[in-house]
């Protein structure tokens, strides 16, 4: 049980700058600026060793901080603060599409971290992998469709609605990845006793 909550913390990990700056307040300029500052800053020291590792997401993650703190602080771009809900949301769920479709899924990153090596390239764990990034990518799109819903109807509904389905859409993901990666885990073990009572 722990060694599975440990894995998990490691997973909320790579989402954490994501997580920060959903929370942190970012109505105005300046609460935005510091949201952004303190974002790249954790992505940076959290995500220190799977940077090192070029880990894709982490990478994505640093740089998407990066040239928003650079764009606001240094050419104060209005329009990237006018429409950051949707571009910090479409970049998340496009990267983890990406990663999917270029057949490197982001859950490969993490999920070596955990298992032997040589799982890394067995089939199933591959699928599995894969089908975890499936679940997040389709669970993400649904707070970017909100994002893009939110430019051209700003008084449909309040804020609050647009940070609790992002907080709510995460939870799912972490909750489905935790019971994902448990029914997993014990399908390798009864497999394994079968084999050695063979």
């Amino acid at each position: 049980m722990l060694k599975e909550l440990q894995e998990l913390a490691s997973f909320v990990l790579g989402f954490l700058p994501w997580i920060l700056f959903l929370v942190l307040p970012s109505n105005g300029w300046d609460a935005l600026q510091r949201s952004v500052v303190i974002c790249l800053v954790a992505s940076v020291a959290i995500g220190w060793k799977a940077l090192r590792k070029g880990f894709v997401l982490q990478w994505v993650t640093t740089a998407f901080f990066l040239f928003s703190a650079v764009s606001l602080y240094g050419f104060k771009w209005i329009w990237l603060a006018e429409n950051m809900g949707v571009i910090a949301n479409g970049l998340l769920t496009g990267i983890i599409w990406f990663t999917i479709l270029i057949g490197k899924p982001f859950t490969v990153e993490l999920a070596r971290e955990e298992v032997p090596q040589e799982l890394w390239h067995d089939e199933k764990f591959m699928s599995a992998c894969r089908f975890i990034a499936i679940f997040w990518g389709m669970l993400l799109l649904v707070p970017a469709v909100a994002s893009i819903f939110r430019v051209f109807y700003p008084q449909a509904l309040p804020d609050r609605f647009y940070l609790y389905l992002s907080l709510c859409c995460i939870m799912a993901g972490t909750a489905f990845t935790s019971f994902y990666k448990r029914m997993k885990r014990k399908q390798r073990e009864t497999m394994s006793k079968s084999h050695s009572l063979e």
